[in-house]
Order: structure tokens, then C-alpha cells, then sequence
């Protein structure tokens, strides 16, 4: 009862900001010609989406709940608390197996829901993600996606700015500061499947190649405009991408990381972002409404800088691919949550398209999910 009271508060909460919404961010946000945004529904520190075939679910960090969206009787999509039973702790990751599952990374657990049901089987136990004593909500955040392979992939960010040599060991052991992958029923086969990460809170396979894409956070206090962030890709198991010794050309020096001699086989990034600007949710655009140009291609979240002098980011940006899969260009495609003063009118924090065609964003700030559509111009 308490978390549904909660729930009801939220909720209240998000629907007396709905006007504020669409009079403060939605005229501010600029577009290619002929694409239209609108606010598909109100939903509170709204994160990471996976896309069912008739329902959107949303997890959250700092509400500690999964909301689920569904067109009502007058037309309109609500949120309403999945699970309201289950006690989340920072349930960010969503995503779906091939049966429609619904697989929820927390921070330091893995939970299974079977099609229409709100009741749980774990995938991993409570405190068998990552060892307790390394819970942090500082890059507690998970993401999640079923790999062309049936399993189950999950990014671990690593707790600190930097991590100090002594943890080196046990976080390649773990998989933290890496990617990981099991079997998405029952966590078993558990591997790590790339390293040298800092922190990503986005990963998405590309349909047309199986090729994982992943967003990198760099490391803070280093200056405004380095390290730069990135975009990655991962094409088997076993890659290693340079972290915590080198961020694209920036060596880090906490730590002393800058004195060794630089790890063999590093894997360079596909995409150099702007420093800072917290790159998050990315998805692979395979809608046929959007024009040409923009089928295939890859769409990701920049939820914007917090301890920079100039703020950056707080948009979505696009990246083309050439024919063999790889990065071409990126260019703005979204942008306006970030006012000329520097202050946030929202923070866009995933891309999910929707069977239409259409693409939404969720802003966590704003507690609001936004709907991308196109319309040809006659």
C-alpha cells in the first residue's frame, strides 16, 4: 500500500506538470524540416525504455520503480507502476528477451518477469551482480539488451572518477568497468565480454551485423574539453578499450595511469563526442517513417554536463554508418533542452523507436516522454 500511495503521489505530481511541459520545452526544441515532437506521456525520473508490441516499459534511478505505458479508452498513454509488490532498488535497465520477458538490471541485481506477470524469478541474486561492498550510486546505473545470441548482456560502470589500482583485479574479475554476459533466464554462463570501459549507460546491438554499440562517460576533472566522450563498438567478445590507462588521445594521469606503458590491443572508439556532455541511451533507427537518410543509423541521448562551467549536451544526436557497419558522421538531430543561459529545460536519457516508425526520448528531468514523428513535406 505504501508503494502504491507513492505511485499515486508521483503521478499526481507528474500530471500537474504536464502543462509546464508543453509550454516551457516543447517550443524550445528544434528539429530537421518536417519532424514534429510532442509529450507522449508524463512519467516520473523517466530512464531507460524497452518497446513491446503493446506496451512501453520505463525503469528509473532515483524513484526505485518501472513504470509501464499503454494507450487508455480516450486515447491516451499513462504511466502506471509494474510491480507496485516488487521493492527495486535503482531498477534503470529494461529490456526484453525473445519471449517478451521483461528483464530488470538493478544495481546489484537481475529480475525476470514473464509475459503478464508481475511476480519475479531473479536471473541474479540480490548481491551477486557485483560484490556488496562495491554498491554505489555513483555509476550504479545498468543498462540491458538480449544479444542476438539469446543472452544477456549488461554493462557495469565502475564506481569511481578513477579506479585505484588495488581494484583492478577483482573489477576484471567481476566485469566492472566492462560489459557482461549469461543466460538470460538463469545468469548462468556468466562472462565478461569487453573491458576498459568507464562507465556506459547505453548498449544496443545493430540488426544488421550483431555488432555491439555502446556510449562511454569519460572522467571528470581532467578539463572542460577533455577527455571527449564516445560511442563504441564491440564485434566479439574479448575487446579491450583502453580504460582507466588512455580516453581516445587523453591519458589519465590519477592514479599514475599516464607512467605505464599503454595495454596492447586497444579498441578506438567509432565516435568522438563532446566532453562531458553525458552520453546515455542509444538506439538503432529500423522505422520506415523517418526519411532515408536516417534508416540504419544510430540515434543516442546526451543527458547534458553537470560540473562544467559552459553546459554542453542535453540532446539527441544522430550517426550515420558506412556500407561495412561503421561510423560515418554524427550530427545533431535534437537539440533544445539546454537554454542560452546554460540552465536545463530537460535531460534526454534514451531513444527507443516505436512499431510506427516514430521515436521516443525520455527526459528525466522533466519526468516526460517525448514522441519524434515525420511528416513529408508537400
Amino acid at each position: 500500500m505504501r508503494a502504491a500511495a507513492a505511485s499515486l503521489l508521483l503521478l499526481a505530481i507528474a500530471t500537474a506538470a504536464r502543462a509546464d511541459v508543453a509550454s516551457e520545452v516543447l517550443p524550445h526544441i528544434k528539429l530537421p524540416p518536417g519532424f514534429r515532437i510532442e509529450l507522449y506521456a508524463m512519467v516520473p525520473d523517466a530512464r531507460h525504455m524497452a518497446v513491446g508490441k503493446d506496451m512501453v516499459f520505463v525503469g528509473t534511478r532515483k524513484a526505485d520503480a518501472v513504470w509501464t505505458l499503454a494507450r487508455g479508452a480516450d486515447g491516451r498513454v499513462a504511466a502506471q507502476r509494474f510491480a507496485p509488490d516488487v521493492a527495486f532498488k535503482m531498477p534503470n535497465g529494461v529490456c526484453l528477451d525473445r519471449d517478451g520477458s521483461l528483464i530488470v538490471a538493478e544495481l546489484n541485481r537481475v529480475l525476470r518477469f514473464a509475459p503478464g506477470s508481475a511476480v519475479p524469478t531473479q536471473v541474479v541474486a540480490q548481491g551477486r551482480l557485483i560484490p556488496p561492498v562495491e554498491e554505489s550510486g555513483n555509476h550504479g546505473a545498468r543498462v540491458c539488451r538480449v544479444g542476438p545470441d539469446g543472452r544477456l548482456y549488461i554493462a557495469l560502470g565502475q564506481p569511481y572518477n578513477v579506479p585505484p589500482r588495488e581494484k583492478l583485479a577483482l573489477y576484471k574479475q567481476w566485469g566492472i568497468g566492462g560489459i557482461v554476459r549469461m543466460g538470460a533466464a538463469d545468469g548462468a554462463g556468466r562472462e565478461v565480454y569487453a573491458d576498459g570501459i568507464r562507465n556506459s549507460v547505453g548498449i544496443e546491438f545493430n540488426p544488421k551485423d550483431g555488432s555491439l554499440w555502446f556510449t562511454d562517460n569519460q572522467t571528470d576533472g581532467m578539463g572542460e574539453d577533455i577527455p571527449e566522450g564516445s560511442i563504441n563498438r564491440a564485434t566479439r567478445a574479448g575487446q579491450f578499450f583502453g580504460y582507466p590507462w588512455v580516453e581516445g588521445k587523453v591519458r589519465i594521469t590519477e592514479q599514475g595511469y599516464d607512467k605505464d606503458p599503454l595495454p596492447p590491443n586497444i579498441t578506438e572508439a567509432q565516435v568522438r563526442t563532446t566532453a562531458h556532455a553525458a552520453d546515455l541511451g542509444l538506439a538503432f533507427y529500423t522505422g520506415s517513417m523517418f526519411p532515408a537518410h536516417y534508416r540504419g543509423g544510430l540515434f543516442s541521448a546526451q543527458h547534458g554536463s553537470w560540473n562544467r562551467r559552459q553546459p554542453v549536451g542535453a540532446r539527441v544526436m544522430f550517426t550515420a554508418l558506412k556500407p561495412d557497419g561503421t561510423a560515418d558522421h554524427t550530427e545533431v538531430f535534437a537539440e533544445g533542452w539546454l537554454d542560452d543561459k546554460g540552465d536545463y529545460r530537460g535531460r534526454p536519457v534514451d531513444v527507443a523507436p516505436l512499431p510506427d516508425g516514430s521515436l521516443l526520448v525520455s527526459d528525466d528531468r522533466a519526468g516526460a516522454i517525448y514522441r519524434i514523428s515525420y511528416t513529408a513535406p508537400r
